[in-house]
């Protein structure tokens, strides 16, 4: 079976990464600083959108500088424990590389750690993976790269991930830089494609560079030349529009009809875009009517969406959508165009914001109410207000929650209303250790003082076999 286009042809050197010059150079002089020894931050976070080559900078980086390569993405179990024993212990040992020969830190061999989709690390299948992410950061004595898409939804963790990292932006690569590569790949594979549906390809991939080598490939499976009409059946293939497209065509394009048609193609829900049209309004509609007219269209279109709610007719969703859009964009009679960039809507953020607070507050209610025989929303609504007044004030009590009741560094966190790298939590954390080796030394002391109050005629007993 041939390999699949998008291996075959991902760049094996930094030099063959496109789109991206800027955070390829800051790349290349972050690994420069390892060689030279002066390197500043020991982990850097590659920043962007799926598709647009970090995952395949990251391991043009290690070919190029000769290292080795550790890594871990989504589809693996990254609890603390699995990321201690991978790649923590990796970090801070002489290694192996990928051909079995051996590394030393001294003589300047390095294996670089990578932790793919790392702000993906959420819920019980990645428990404890966070304050082994910053052990991680502060204590390597290899290179560590980190790749997300969403940077906040892993910084907002902890303070450590965004000021002890360097962060690098990867940018999507036009359409030109997409053409230009996917020129290559058909020159490699022999295959004759005309200039005009190369650019058709790449303007449809919506730079995402492996999303067009796939076009491609399944475009010139089997055939010798590419033209025009061969690519046409990609223009049933929905393009992903995001929101700042739809809010650019409704805002300042003043394109009714095509911000109705671009809806279809993001295929979000009513409620979801009504939410970014009413966020961002109050900032492209600056002239008064436009506003009142804006937001006339927009309550109607609340209104449909009411009916359906009460119906459940789901066909007047075409009429909330047809309001919001196209009403929305002829609402705007001035001829204002704001320059900022559009805003993401606040209750969203908001709840995003709240999510995994949310499930680590059922986490540690579920866990009190085991504890204590009773309903979480007997301990949600009564114990935790005034549990968490207690334990700010005592020490023995913060410990006792991690040893006893079996609630997570994360849950006594939030507890406390802190972040899990506070001094507060590590001071709970270690409280839970020292009990346990004290036991143990009482325990090592009274079997030693057992052992002398014996007497010396049972102590010097002889055995059976020096009879």
């Amino acid at each position: 079976m041939s390999q699949d286009w998008t291996e075959k042809y991902r760049p094996r050197t930094l030099d063959g990464v496109i789109g991206n010059p800027k955070a390829i150079r800051e790349l290349k002089g972050w690994a420069d600083s390892w060689n030279d020894g002066t390197v500043s931050k020991k982990t850097v976070v590659l920043i962007g959108t799926p598709g647009i080559g970090k995952t395949t900078s990251a391991e043009a980086l290690a070919n190029d500088m000769g290292w080795g390569i550790t890594e871990m993405n989504a589809s693996d179990q990254r609890t603390g424990d699995i990321i201690r024993t991978i790649a923590l212990r990796g970090a801070n040992s002489d290694t192996f590389n990928d051909f079995g020969d051996f590394l030393s830190s001294r003589d300047g061999g390095r294996k670089l750690i990578v932790l793919d989709e790392a702000d993906s690390l959420f819920g019980n299948a990645d428990r404890g993976a966070i304050p082994v992410i910053i052990e991680l950061i502060r204590k390597t004595k290899q290179p560590v790269i980190l790749i997300v898409n969403d940077f906040y939804a892993l910084s907002k963790k902890s303070s450590v991930i965004k000021n002890e990292t360097l962060q690098i932006t990867f940018q999507r690569p036009t359409s030109t830089s997409i053409a230009k590569a996917l020129r290559k790949i058909a020159a490699a594979e022999k295959i004759t494609v005309d200039d005009d549906s190369l650019d058709r390809i790449a303007k449809n991939s919506n730079g995402d560079m492996r999303a067009a080598v796939r076009d491609l490939e399944s475009i010139a499976v089997g055939k010798d030349t590419v033209t025009v009409d061969d690519v046409s059946q990609l223009s049933d293939r929905v393009v992903r529009k995001g929101m700042y497209d739809l809010m650019n065509s409704i805002f300042r394009k003043n394109d009714a009809m095509g911000s109705r048609a671009m809806l279809r193609d993001i295929d979000e829900e009513p409620g979801f875009v009504m939410l970014w049209i009413d966020e961002n309004m109050p900032y492209e509609f600056r002239d008064v009517s436009d506003l009142i007219r804006g937001y006339e269209k927009l309550s109607k279109a609340d209104i449909f969406l009411g009916r359906v709610n009460r119906r459940q007719y789901y066909g007047m969703w075409s009429y909330a959508n047809d309001t919001m859009t196209a009403g929305v964009s002829t609402a705007k009679h001035s001829s204002y165009v704001n320059r900022d960039r559009f805003r993401f809507p606040n209750y969203l953020m908001k709840m995003s914001r709240s999510k995994s607070i949310r499930a680590v507050k059922s986490d540690v209610s579920l866990r009190l109410a085991k504890y204590m025989h009773t309903s979480t929303n007997r301990v949600s609504m009564d114990v935790l207000p005034s549990l968490k007044i207690m334990l700010a004030n005592d020490r023995e009590l913060r410990a006792k929650m991690i040893s006893e009741v079996g609630i997570e560094p994360e849950g006594l966190a939030f507890l406390l209303d802190s972040r899990i790298d506070s001094k507060i939590v590590k001071e709970a954390v270690a409280d839970t250790v020292k009990p346990v080796t004290e036991k143990r030394e009482r325990y090592v002391e009274t079997t030693e003082t057992k052992t002398k109050n014996v007497e010396p005629s049972i102590r010097t007993q002889k055995s059976l076999f020096e009879f």
